[in-house]
């Protein structure tokens, strides 16, 4: 699939301030699955960029406003080519649990094991843990898959519930949250139960209808690293495995390793932040789940709005009514 993605984002200060340090990371990977063809960024007021790959090969961009100015405009402008994933087998050999930890062992991919800032495990975490039957047994990538149904099921998502960096405590609490919580809550349980390597993932979705995560906005989904597989990419938010749908952007511990965008600045004032992203296909066939969003040269077009995302909350939340009456 051949996609076009332009993500705005607007910082808009309360009073001028005098000096901005803004890092971005928008620059859709190139990796064995997608080639990004073409990448623009434009920063208002305008700045000389620069440019550097990290440790895990996110490329990032940096930039320094030293003038005064009260509003901050960053466009980034991508297109990106997503190949198919190869099937994945029904289930995993035997010793599969073996490799796992002779790869541990070896301190292969250890910095995804490891507790990073907003992934801790919690009594709320273990609690959900136990209620899950969270522990190993099956074949790993079986486990997952179930893991990744499940979760979908015991959160409910709601966009106004939790920021993108919150703690997986608020989300476990409410059992409401957002796709960076999906995401934190199952990279906490896979690193701390069933003792598997995991990443991160920021991204976006070309969306279909039956998508639980809100369009115009970015996506996040996290990588199990597996043997003889890799990694493999879930998506517990929308309850399937990451396809040709998914565009990845950068790969983190966790979202605070890979935002957006970070930054500093100085002056006495607030900030207020206004994102959009849109996704739209530049050729290839158009699903049925997608028909009724495309227009006329078949080139669909996703922005979210307020009453869209109260919509598909309501829905949610009478699914889930619904479900407890017929268990009553």
């Amino acid at each position: 699939m051949h996609y076009s993605v332009r993500h705005t984002t607007r910082f808009q200060y309360t009073a001028p301030i005098s000096e901005s340090v803004t890092e971005v990371r928008m620059q859709p990977r190139s990796t064995e699955y997608q080639q990004c063809s073409l990448f623009r960024l434009q920063v208002r007021p305008q700045a000389r960029l620069f440019v550097y790959t990290d440790a895990q090969q996110n490329t990032v961009h940096h930039f320094t406003q030293p003038g005064v100015h009260q509003q901050l405009v960053i466009v980034a402008e991508s297109e990106v080519l997503v190949y198919p994933r190869p099937l994945l087998p029904e289930r995993l050999p035997n010793d599969a649990w073996v490799q796992i930890d002779d790869s541990n062992a070896a301190g292969a991919h250890y910095e995804m094991l490891i507790p990073s800032e907003v992934t801790a495990p919690t009594d709320r975490l273990a609690q959900l843990a136990k209620e899950l039957n969270v522990a190993r047994r099956g074949d790993p990538l079986s486990l997952l898959i179930e893991l990744n149904h499940m979760l979908h099921r015991a959160i409910a998502y709601d966009a106004g519930s939790t920021r993108v960096d919150s703690p997986i405590d608020e989300a476990l609490h409410h059992r409401r949250g957002v796709c960076q919580d999906y995401t934190h809550i199952m990279l906490a349980l896979v690193r701390y139960y069933l003792h598997i390597p995991c990443r991160y993932v920021s991204g976006y979705l070309f969306h279909s209808r039956t998508d639980t995560s809100a369009d115009g906005a970015s996506h996040a989904w996290l990588d199990v690293w597996l043997p003889t597989l890799g990694w493999v990419g879930f998506d517990p938010t929308n309850d399937m495995l990451v396809g040709e749908r998914h565009i990845e952007v950068a790969v983190g511990r966790d979202y605070t390793d890979v935002p957006p965008t970070r930054g500093i600045y100085k002056g006495n004032a607030g900030s207020e932040l206004a994102v959009h992203v849109r996704v739209r296909m530049l050729q290839g066939a158009v699903n049925e789940d997608d028909a009724d969003a495309t227009d006329g040269d078949q080139t669909p077009v996703y922005r979210s709005t307020a009453q869209q995302l109260h919509a598909r909350y309501a829905e949610t939340l009478a699914a889930i009514q619904m479900q407890q009456q017929q268990q009553q």
